[in-house]
């Protein structure tokens, strides 16, 4: 009984978690387009600095509470996390703006297998015709929901292979951080996101401004737009917490399979909020087919073989004979 109550609670835990990072990065999504569409507030990368500077704030709170013990990081593993998630914010920001949406979105698609390939040479996984087939039927669904005309020049090219290989690179990090120095999502945050929060903030400003030709001290702030970008910031703490704390418990890999059903919720959001424009039948059978593909991964990866160390995998294959007394033993 209690290894299937140790199991229960764990799969509670890994749905409160998802179910969390769905909200928050749903409801994110939901104000910055308020913020940028209906007040002009263009600047994400200012934005994004916002978000860190207040997340850290609330590892300062949690410190000072208790939550949050003195862990260590090395300087190195640090600075090498922050250029990975800064190159990737301004490079999905770039590629926004020089590549067409299409093209956009299919840059999107490929962080799956560029995730699956760092964790194929990395982590040595192997993955089963199953898990492999429902990742494609994802791709695939994802693709027909959001994929419309396409359109790519030189530049655009590269800034979506950097902003591609720095956001696998970026999320996979954060699965090997905490791994490897046995940190928590909490412990792992008050490392990253006040130096995140410094360097957005200082580059930030420049950025945006190389981006939009407009300066983020020149906009003309109301009420509703204060109120918005605090609200965005607030929330941001939840989207960043939930990113660390999923990719703890799940892989980058998993975390971007199920990260298309934001996608999904998103377009649906947007439909009843925005209007209903764009809604027709190849984007609801794409929806249908993502879904499909998202449940089909779960059910396959969760198999033995599905997706496992080729280590492991090797010796669970030398060692059958001693498994089988065990499990006489057990029974014994």
């Amino acid at each position: 009984m209690a290894p299937a109550g140790k199991a229960g609670k764990k799969a509670a835990l890994d749905v409160a978690s998802w179910l969390f990072n769905v909200v928050t990065s749903v409801a994110i999504i939901m104000v910055n387009k308020a913020l940028m569409a209906t007040y002009g507030f263009s600047f994400a990368t200012t934005l994004t600095g916002l978000h860190f500077m207040t997340t850290t704030f609330m590892t300062i709170v949690l410190r000072w509470l208790g939550l949050v013990q003195n862990t260590y990081l090395p300087a190195a593993e640090l600075l090498k996390f922050v250029v990975f998630a800064n190159l990737s914010i301004v490079g999905m920001n770039v590629s926004l703006m020089w590549n067409s949406v299409g093209f956009y979105q299919i840059a999107k698609l490929c962080m799956i297998p560029v995730s699956c390939l760092l964790e194929v040479v990395f982590d040595k996984i192997r993955y089963s015709r199953d898990t492999k087939l429902s990742i494609l039927l994802v791709l695939a669904g994802v693709a027909v929901c959001t994929v419309s005309d396409v359109s790519v020049n030189t530049k655009g090219l590269l800034s979506a292979v950097i902003a591609v290989w720095s956001t696998a690179l970026q999320q996979y990090y954060i699965h090997y951080l905490q791994r490897k120095y046995s940190l928590g999502s909490f412990n792992l945050l008050a490392h990253t996101a006040p130096v995140q929060a410094g360097t957005l903030l200082l580059l930030g400003p420049f950025v945006d401004y190389w981006l939009t030709a407009k300066r983020v001290d020149g906009f003309d702030y109301s009420t509703s737009t204060v109120l918005l970008i605090v609200l965005s910031c607030t929330i941001a703490v939840g989207t960043n917490l939930s990113q660390f704390i999923c990719i703890g418990r799940f892989t980058a890999v998993s975390f971007q399979v199920l990260g298309h059903m934001k996608t999904i919720l998103v377009l649906v959001m947007g439909f009843i909020f925005f209007g209903k424009e764009g809604l027709n039948l190849h984007v609801v059978l794409g929806m249908l087919l993502a879904v499909l593909g998202m449940i089909w991964y779960g059910n396959a990866s969760a198999k033995p073989g599905g997706k496992e160390r080729r280590s492991l995998a090797d010796k669970s294959q030398k060692n059958d004979t001693l498994s089988d007394a065990s499990e006489l033993e057990d029974k014994v």
